[in-house]
């Protein structure tokens, strides 16, 4: 069951106005679902009337920010794009990102990804698919847990621990395969670890079959901002590579830095694999 999130609010903070509080819930969870619902299980999962629900959804419904399925089901609509659009092209870092590739000659053979940590989770600002089959296409909004993502680690290793344990709360940590830190003691180690060597690693705790780099970017203040990474097939993976694609996504995480105002710790100069 979930329930209308309510914001945290200090006396200083203007009042929410409940209408849109409601609204922004019913599109948010349509989103994290990633599918479309009945109005009637809208009504049921934020804990809201099912009178409210119809009318939050006819007034997104006419204006564009969801669609109505031939069963009567609705999902997120063409506007949200609009919205997404919007907040991409005003992201520093979103932008630099795209105009390292633009300067590219050719695409990526591997997948190259570039997210930012929303609460607990990462969400991808950008993603470039590479050629190679990886049996997990990442897409501009996809959400996943930040303490299992490679990108997401590469930012929390960077972050005071207070913030870190405010993010992901007391624990234990939500799992997908079976092969992530499952609680904080073990996120603490890996965390560790990623601060030693400038880069963290999934090893397919995402997804099995799926082995993925990253390293933080970080802004003027030294703020980690970014995670950016490379996945690749676990499969196809050999030695030789491992250690030229974390190359390869070091460089990258210090251009983008770089193109930031900001700077990213010296690069490693072993060797050796994850």
């Amino acid at each position: 069951m979930f329930s209308v999130p309510q914001p945290a609010r200090s006396d200083a903070s203007p009042p929410l106005v409940p209408a849109v509080v409601r609204a922004v819930a019913v599109l948010d969870h349509l989103a994290r679902q990633r599918q479309p619902m009945t109005m009637a299980r809208l009504a049921a999962d934020l804990s809201l009337p099912k009178s409210s629900v119809h009318g939050l959804c006819n007034t997104l419904l006419t204006l564009g920010y969801l669609r109505r399925r031939a069963d009567g089901q609705v999902q997120i609509g063409p506007k949200v794009m609009g919205l997404a659009e919007a907040f991409l092209a005003g992201t520093d870092v979103t932008r630099e990102f795209d105009a390292l590739w633009q300067q590219a000659a050719q695409g990526p053979e591997e997948t190259v990804l570039l997210s930012v940590l929303d609460g607990a989770e990462v969400v991808y600002l950008a993603a470039r698919n590479g050629s190679r089959p990886l049996g997990l296409a990442f897409t501009v909004g996809m959400r996943l847990p930040a303490h299992l993502a490679a990108t997401g680690k590469a930012m929390l290793a960077f972050l005071d621990p207070a913030q870190v344990r405010q993010r992901l709360g007391p624990g234990p940590l939500p799992q997908l395969t079976g092969r992530g830190a499952a609680d904080l003691a073990m996120l603490d180690r890996e965390l560790a670890l990623t601060r030693a060597r400038g880069y963290s690693v999934d090893d397919e705790g995402v997804r099995l079959g799926v082995y993925c780099i990253a390293a933080p970017v970080f802004d003027a203040a030294g703020r980690p901002v970014a995670g950016v990474g490379i996945c690749l097939n676990k499969a196809m993976l050999e030695q030789d590579d491992a250690t030229r694609e974390r190359q390869h996504v070091l460089a990258t995480a210090h251009a983008l830095s770089q193109r930031l105002g900001g700077r990213l710790p010296a690069l490693p100069h072993e060797d050796s694999a994850a």
